[in-house]
């Protein structure tokens, strides 16, 4: 299937992903994430483990690709064996987003003044 096929039916099954609340223990905070079926379908075969037959654990840009959107930090840790459509993400449970790093003083100034 051309990308821009497999884009297109990936589309159609990103407003069916499911997303868990989330809970968390004393260092990570969790959730699950739920794909559709047919979606699963749709993954290329590359994200697989050919001697389990689940996905194998995925890096952000891979289950971003998928059509999986979450905020920044989340982590794909486990698969679940029984049930290969549910995707097991956690983060640490003091992340914080990278900041934008702000310029110098003086920098800022200039630009004030040019205002």
């Amino acid at each position: 299937m051309a990308d821009r096929q497999l884009a297109s039916k990936i589309e159609e099954y990103i407003e069916k992903i499911h997303y868990s609340d989330r809970y968390s223990d004393d260092l990570y905070e969790y959730r699950h994430v739920i794909l559709p079926k047919p979606l699963l379908k749709l993954v290329p075969k590359e994200f697989f483990d050919d001697k389990a037959g689940t996905l194998r654990l995925l890096s952000e840009a891979e289950w971003r690709g998928i059509g999986i959107t979450q905020s920044l930090g989340w982590e794909h840790y486990e698969v679940h064996a029984p049930e290969p459509h549910v995707l097991l993400f956690r983060r640490a449970k003091n992340y914080a987003p990278p900041t934008q790093p702000q310029p110098a003083p003086a920098a800022r100034q200039a630009n004030a003044r040019k205002k």
